[in-house]
């Protein structure tokens, strides 16, 4: 008996440990994205990317996994700077929700770009590994 409850004691009290882990686990599974879309790693980005995976782009435009990996395989688009701020993690059992603000720059189709953007990310967890679903991007108005 006082094993028992010895033992749920232990489990309650590291809890918020293996809380706390998984949020830093969760980051860093995010902050992964960028990276391998600096490199660009295709490969790496293949496995995270669900099949079914949409990017909605600041100016409202729509990308499949397919058109953005080109992109970056035939570096079409080439990203030059990713950082982000204001990073938060929100689990809800399989599915995990990352906002922040990004400031990024990079060239598409031969034109530079670069802003603030807002984003939200949406994971799932599929057959044992996050996959990302959907990315979504607001640029963010320059103060005047």
């Amino acid at each position: 008996m006082i094993r028992t409850i010895l033992l749920t004691l232990a489990l309650l009290v590291s809890f918020p440990a293996f809380a706390s882990e998984t949020d830093a686990e969760l980051l860093a599974m995010d902050a992964n994205w960028n990276e391998l879309r600096m490199k660009p790693d295709v490969a790496g980005l293949e496995r995270i990317l669900a099949d079914d995976w949409m990017l909605t782009h600041s100016d409202g435009r729509v990308q499949y996994k397919t058109d953005y990996l080109d992109e970056l395989r035939t570096s079409t688009r080439r990203n030059s700077g990713i950082g982000n701020e204001d990073v938060r993690v929100r689990r809800y059992d399989d599915t995990v929700v990352v906002t922040g603000t990004s400031v990024q720059s990079g060239i598409s189709n031969g034109v530079p770009w670069n802003g603030r953007f807002r984003f939200t990310r949406v994971w799932v967890q599929r057959d044992g590994a996050w996959k990302m679903i959907a990315s979504h991007s607001s640029r963010v108005a320059e103060a005047k």
